[in-house]
């Protein structure tokens, strides 16, 4: 059994970070490449801290991982050692641990049982676990293809490849469908690819389990857009079922301020992509925030991404602006009380290496030069609060202003669902309020044999809650073409993490 008293004896220690001035010189992961030995001892030890609950809600659905991760069963195996084995029980549950490991805001931590006191030192470090058990799994040759014993003879078409298609296709190839996955990209990937910078995951860790996927027996087909390149109907003809993984990319924007129309003002991943594309060797990138002043509005994990980027090609400043308040450094038991994910202030390896973020702050307007180019920004204090209706409301808190220069400015204030699509309307699916895919208790769309998962299902989201989607929807798709699955479906469309309302 775990060590009941492991968190007494020591103390939470996160991955160590590469030096700051080193990180901004390349695009390399900013963690520190440790000798796999010493690694794997410091992990250990981190691991040591899981007493293995009674009622462990960090794997919990509604509260801590949707994916089911049996974190205390492989935190006691990677206590005592056993790589192997713990690498079989994170894999269980997790196709892509590796991807989690790297990119999840790691819910389970948060719903941990030692974040409920700061006396007890803080969460078990899960995420660094799950990362080292990935990465000691391919370093030993423990990730193997897995296929079908027998094949079904049913042909399955995956429609986009980010990390939710991909989970639904090695699912269904595995449970022995010929499946194949369509990306209009000319790359593999989805937002995984060209929305998540290298220096967060680099491309190498993706493109490892792409050709594990591909030695399974899952077939891709590049840049090729479903409805255009290949029409709805060569679908019906040739597969007996389709899942729609299409994201949700359709990028928020602000027409209302005064000046948006200036040249030098992006959505989020119209500067991502193209820099993400440099790192791939296409080229200098087509939005570069060399010797510029930049401003990132948008408080959340894609504006960090733009912040970090930005700061690698060299701005000249970053500023990145939110309307709310700063929020508290530690859990507030009253607004978001152990389990619920936490309202308190996220800072990422970007914020700790360049740039300011400001808080309770709003773009009045945005100000050009002669030539139509923004050049500065004029910011008012402002408060967040909604009307008699219950609609947000972004109030000034008096008339003074501060300007400041701004040479490129970034929205990342979310986005609004899915991007309109011939493929849809030649399938007759509507888009939901929430610009998302809508879906019966079976993952499947209006259309018969058409199904939906991940952020073209939830709307934007983690890419936790993504593969096990993905995960679902291939139980659901196998059921469907057979009568019955063996298959995991860790959630049910529509299921919602625990919140205070």
């Amino acid at each position: 059994m775990a060590d009941p008293q492991g968190f007494m004896k020591y103390s939470r220690s996160d991955a160590p970070k590469r030096p700051k001035p080193d990180r901004l010189q390349d695009w390399n992961e900013v963690y520190l490449h440790e000798d796999p030995a010493e690694r794997n001892a410091a992990v250990r030890t981190q691991a040591t801290r899981c007493m293995d609950c009674g009622i462990p809600f960090c794997h919990s659905g509604s509260a801590g991982c949707p994916l089911g991760n049996l974190i205390p069963e492989w935190n006691d195996l990677v206590r005592r050692g056993d790589w192997e084995l713990a690498s079989d029980r994170l894999h269980a549950t997790n196709n892509f641990p590796e991807f989690t490991g790297r990119l999840c805001p790691a819910p389970c931590e948060a719903a941990c049982v030692l974040a409920i006191s700061h006396d007890a030192g803080g969460a078990v470090a899960i995420k660094r676990v799950e990362e080292t058990i990935a990465d000691v799994s391919w370093e030993n040759g423990y990730v193997q293809p897995s296929t079908a014993a027998v094949h079904s003879g049913k042909r399955v078409a995956v429609v986009g490849s980010g990390p939710a298609g991909l989970a639904a296709a090695q699912q269904l190839t595995r449970a022995g469908h010929e499946v194949v996955v369509y990306e209009r990209d000319d790359r593999l990937g989805g937002l995984l690819r060209y929305g998540i910078p290298e220096f967060k995951m680099e491309k190498k860790v993706l493109d490892r389990r792409l050709s594990q996927l591909r030695r399974e027996g899952t077939k891709f087909v590049t840049g090729c857009e479903v409805g255009v390149d290949i029409t709805v109907e060569q679908l019906r003809s040739d597969f007996d079922a389709v899942v729609l993984a299409v994201g949700a990319l359709r990028g928020r924007d602000d027409k209302t301020t005064p000046g948006r129309d200036l040249d030098g003002i992006h959505l989020a991943m119209d500067h991502l992509v193209p820099a993400n594309r440099a790192c791939e060797g296409d080229g200098p990138s087509s939005i570069s925030a060399e010797g510029k002043h930049v401003i990132v509005i948008g408080g959340g994990d894609t504006g960090a991404d733009c912040y970090g980027t930005a700061t690698r090609q060299g701005a000249l400043s970053v500023t990145q602006l939110d309307q709310y308040p700063m929020p508290p450094s530690v859990r507030d038991d009253d607004r978001s009380p152990w389990p619920v994910w936490p309202h308190v202030l996220r800072t990422y390896p970007a914020h700790e290496e360049a740039g300011e973020r400001r808080f309770t702050v709003a773009v009045r307007r945005f100000v050009g030069d002669d030539a139509g180019h923004v050049r500065f920004i004029e910011l008012q204090q402002v408060r967040v609060e909604k009307d008699s209706s219950g609609r947000r409301r972004v109030v000034p808190l008096s008339d003074e202003v501060e300007v400041l220069p701004a040479d490129m400015v970034l929205l990342a204030i979310g986005f609004e669902g899915v991007e309109h699509m011939k493929v849809l309307d030649d399938f007759g699916i509507p888009l939901s309020s929430r610009g998302t895919i809508s879906c019966g208790s079976d993952w499947q769309t209006t259309a018969p044999g058409v199904f939906v998962c991940g952020d073209a299902h939830r709307g934007a989201s983690l890419v936790v809650w993504a593969i096990a989607e993905g995960r679902s929807v291939a139980h659901a798709v196998d059921k469907f073409l057979t009568g019955a699955s063996s298959l995991p479906s860790p959630v049910i469309p529509n299921l919602l993490p625990l919140a205070v309302v």
